[in-house]
């Protein structure tokens, strides 16, 4: 390990500060703090410095350390969307990695203070994960922490179906949200939801088709909202996680705009500096490295710098700044990847062909249209909920809206046993397979399917 010379260090947080400033970027204001490697992959497995305890997280956390340890891959920094912005060193960083990743930094703390994408999100959610945290372990010592963890795992199976523009249509952005950080949780919020319930059986019907949206994108809300078997602690981690979720959605839907903006911007703002000679060669080594292009799929650092570049080039400063302020990874796709960056990064899309994979066009309509569909959603299949009580037996009817792009039936027989747990009765999934429409059941017992 080396020693951090932390005047040096400070020195040049300041000069970069100053100068990204002077750019135009607008952050929030920053905490560099220098973190060893078993903190630092800890909290990129986690997600964040405070969060929940689960194997899952611990299995990511030694993938990742293992991975550092025989020198296959390294993480430099973290950076936290939260205000003020908190951004996780190296401590073995030479001071030339460090001034990259300051500048970077700025970047990430910029596009998450400046994006429409981000503009709900929660800015104290390091506070808020603490408390869930807390939560969870107080009921791990009522419950038991084999049960808390089981239903944990039902939860986490169906985490990303959430529906991150609620807030434009009820106004409700998470669902549930304590009064404060420290509420020791429950009360209005999953009040109102059993309420809702309780009116609507009132009135002389149980929520069935008649009373269930047509669609519901977010299953974690609807479940939580409607399952006829979970207890009060089980809706509030099921909100709480919601939230956590929710947090997280935005950076799902900017990778490529928000790797590329940090990347465009440690670029300009390194070269603006004055660099000697062995910092010079350091500086190209390690953004060469960062922007490498994968054997197969694409960087995002790589496609979003070059896309920010070109459109600085011929749009300017002003346009790049309000593209920045309002296009998700999709929209910025549609809207600004051309012919001319296409054939600059020879862009192709590839399929398999028996025992091979196999070039299928570099038209670039056809290549936009395959990375917008890798994008939409954030990667993940569209599923909805459609019925709370089919057949008038209160079973749970989902539908995956298919895209082209099939399920992993693996994927498939895992996930419905676990969305059974939350439900409570049998649960069934309609999607596509071999351009046949399959449904799947499981019972409780088994998994079953039929065209």
């Amino acid at each position: 390990m080396q020693f951090v010379d932390m005047e040096r260090l400070e020195r040049a947080i300041e000069e970069i500060t100053e100068r990204a400033l002077a750019s135009g970027l607008d952050f929030f204001p920053m905490r560099y703090e220098i973190t060893p490697p078993d903190i630092l992959y800890s909290i990129g497995a986690y997600g964040m410095p405070t969060r929940f305890s689960h194997w899952s997280f611990g299995k990511a956390y030694y993938r990742m350390k293992t991975d550092y340890d025989y020198g296959l891959s390294k993480i430099y920094e973290l950076v936290i969307n939260s205000n003020p912005c908190y951004a996780f060193l190296l401590e073995s960083n030479s001071l030339l990695q460090n001034k990259l990743i300051v500048a970077h930094v700025l970047g990430h703390s910029d596009f998450f203070k400046n994006n429409a994408y981000f503009s709900l999100t929660n800015r104290n959610m390091v506070e808020s994960m603490a408390v869930t945290a807390r939560r969870i372990r107080a009921y791990e010592e009522q419950y038991g922490r084999k049960t808390v963890e089981t239903f944990l795992d039902a939860v986490l199976s169906i985490n990303e179906h959430v529906d991150p523009h609620t807030v434009f249509r009820d106004g409700t952005p998470t669902g549930y949200r304590p009064q404060s950080p420290e509420d020791p949780g429950g009360g209005e919020p999953m009040g109102a939801a059993d309420s809702s319930r309780e009116e609507a059986q009132a009135k002389g019907s149980a929520l069935g088709p008649a009373q269930s949206p047509k669609e519901e994108k977010d299953l974690v809300r609807f479940i939580a909202d409607r399952s006829p078997i979970l207890e009060g602690w089980e809706r509030e981690i099921m909100y709480r996680l919601r939230e956590e979720m929710l947090y997280f959605w935005p950076q799902l839907e900017t990778k490529i705009m928000n790797e590329g903006w940090a990347t465009f911007w440690h670029v300009q703002i390194l070269r603006e500096m004055d660099l000697d000679e062995e910092e010079a060669v350091e500086f190209a080594a390690m953004h060469s490295r960062l922007i490498q292009p994968p054997v197969t799929g694409i960087n995002p650092y790589l496609l979003g710098w070059k896309m920010f570049v070109w459109l600085d080039r011929n749009l300017g400063r002003e346009a790049v700044f309000d593209i920045r302020a309002t296009e998700s990874d999709v929209s910025f796709l549609r809207n600004y990847l051309n012919k001319e960056l296409a054939e600059e990064m020879d862009l192709f899309v590839f399929r398999r062909s028996g025992e091979h994979w196999r070039i299928t066009s570099k038209d670039v309509e056809e290549v936009r249209e395959h990375l917008i569909r890798s994008r939409i959603n954030g990667g993940y299949p569209y599923i909805v909920a459609c019925d709370d009580n089919y057949q008038n037996r209160g079973e749970l009817y989902l539908l995956h809206r298919y895209d082209g792009t099939e399920l992993d039936t693996r994927y498939i027989a895992k996930t419905l046993p676990m969305v059974y747990r939350l439900w409570g009765r049998p649960v069934h999934l309609e999607t596509v397979i071999s351009d046949q429409n399959v449904r799947y059941t499981w019972d409780g017992k088994k998994l079953s399917h039929r065209v």
